[in-house]
């Protein structure tokens, strides 16, 4: 990809700037306050496991603390794939016999129905539109044998043709018309959603619900139950609560016992002015598909209802896994980001970029996601989705309140349930700067795998090496 000039636009997300201002301001906590149930972060995870909590018993009392305000983090800010799919799936599921494979993938894939189903139920307008997910081999031939082999991978796992397919370079195309298109995967299990107008409507449903919610609620300090009531300490309150969930993803920075265990990676968003109808009719996207391509550096794009394109890929990480809010740094790496959707859909032209934005996601050192609670400390969380936090904090919190009611359930018998502490479930990342070392190295081997087998003049020897460093960088990851 040649150089580019970087671009400059306001520091927040398109989905968060077309948030009407709340006609109602929510309060922060003043005072000291005793509850049930206290759930730290008021994104999807938080959200999702208050829900299912009062849909089953509706008499807990629960509340929501928030250190800015609902959708603040990755809720907010991603890139509006609601998947039935979970990161990690591969590795998740593995101790699973074949016989119960079956049951899993169906939980897995459900995750979408069961959206809707809620969506439908509190009237939540998030732009929901069903149309599958594409993963397209594209743009040079290297991608080809990738694509094949995941899909090779999912049939060998259990999943149907009806789950995951192939498509031909003309039945692609007349899907998607990215250039040098070689064919790919279709899957239904997928659909396209607007991040704020979710979040935001989840917000409102637990509200009905007797949930209450706190904005500009910093936690500084957690006190673990410990068979009795836990503290969570708050600049001007305590909350008192037996149950402790901290909901918070990739902010589990702020919180020092979760520090090691959720690492904060950045993931940059670029969005078009709504395109015209000829624009479209060259691009496809028809039935809103989401579409991705197998390029290492990870690629999503979506239609909005708004007829924008939206397009993410690669990311940041800072020094010491802190996470980040703010974006203005980052413009060059959102013109590379330009200018590879611009690779993507050469029919854009000139098209301005009148939105670029970047969230905060967290990743597992294992990529796999977990619901887990500890009825010894009363603590539990579910977190772990790699940057499919959307569909996959559905599952998760289903799960979690299935084990918080102790219930002995299809999802509890899962294996992303767990009735353990977080210590004893999921694996420590290294320390700094072993972390930042790998990152840095494994980002500049995709980059330069990128720039090589993009460019068609590149020499067969330069682009295969190339390739098989950074399959072996990725398989590090």
């Amino acid at each position: 990809m040649s150089p580019s000039q970087p671009l400059h636009c306001p520091d927040i997300s398109l989905w968060m700037s077309q948030i009407e201002p709340e006609t109602v301001t929510r309060l922060s906590l003043t005072q000291n306050l005793e509850v049930d149930i206290a759930i730290i972060g008021a994104g999807y995870s938080g959200l999702w496991t208050a829900y299912y909590l009062k849909q089953q018993a509706p008499n807990l009392k629960i509340a929501i603390l928030e250190a800015n305000q609902v959708g603040f983090g990755a809720s907010g800010r991603n890139g509006g794939w609601l998947m039935g799919s979970v990161e990690g799936e591969h590795h998740l599921l593995r101790s699973l016999s074949p016989s119960d494979k079956p049951r899993a993938h169906a939980c897995i894939h459900g995750i979408v129905d069961e959206a809707k189903r809620v969506f439908d139920k509190e009237q939540i307008d998030c732009d929901f539109a069903h149309g599958g997910w594409l993963s397209v081999a594209a743009r040079y031939p290297e991608q080809l044998p990738i694509v094949r082999n995941q899909l090779q991978q999912l049939h060998a796992e259990g999943h149907s043709e009806h789950d995951y397919c192939w498509l031909d370079h003309s039945d692609m195309q007349s899907r998607v018309n990215i250039h040098n298109t070689y064919g790919g995967i279709f899957s239904p299990h997928a659909a396209r959603i607007h991040p704020a107008k979710l979040v935001n409507g989840l917000a409102k449903a637990v509200e009905r619900l007797g949930v209450s919610i706190y904005e500009h609620t910093t936690v500084t300090k957690l006190l673990p139950p410990n068979g009795k009531s836990g503290q969570l300490v708050t600049p001007k309150g305590v909350v008192q609560a037996d149950i402790i969930l901290p909901c918070v993803e990739g902010f589990s920075y702020e919180l020092e016992h979760l520090r090691r265990y959720i690492l904060p990676i950045q993931s940059l968003i670029v969005a078009t002015e709504p395109l015209s109808d000829s624009q479209w009719q060259d691009i496809g996207m028809r039935n809103h598909e989401l579409v991705n391509d197998a390029c290492r550096l990870v690629t999503y794009a979506q239609r909005t209802a708004d007829n924008r394109l939206v397009f993410g890929s690669r990311g940041t990480y800072q020094f010491g896994g802190k996470p980040k809010s703010t974006f203005q740094d980052n413009q060059q790496v959102f013109a590379t980001i330009a200018t590879l959707m611009k690779e993507f859909f050469p029919m854009l032209g000139n098209t301005p970029v009148t939105h670029c934005w970047g969230g905060t996601l967290g990743m597992p050192r294992v990529k796999q996601p977990h619901a887990l609670f500890d009825t010894r400390t009363g603590i539990g969380s579910i977190g772990g989705y790699a940057g499919e936090g959307v569909g996959a904090s559905n599952l998760m919190a289903r799960t979690l309140a299935d084990l918080i009611l102790n219930k002995d359930t299809e999802l509890t018998q899962m294996p992303w349930a767990h009735h353990n502490t977080l210590e004893k479930t999921l694996r420590r990342w290294e320390p700094e700067p072993f972390r930042w070392l790998a990152y840095k190295s494994i980002l500049s081997t995709f980059s330069r795998e990128e720039s090589i087998l993009s460019d068609p003049d590149s020499a067969p020897w330069k682009r295969k090496m190339i390739h098989r460093a950074a399959g072996l960088a990725s398989r590090v990851l």
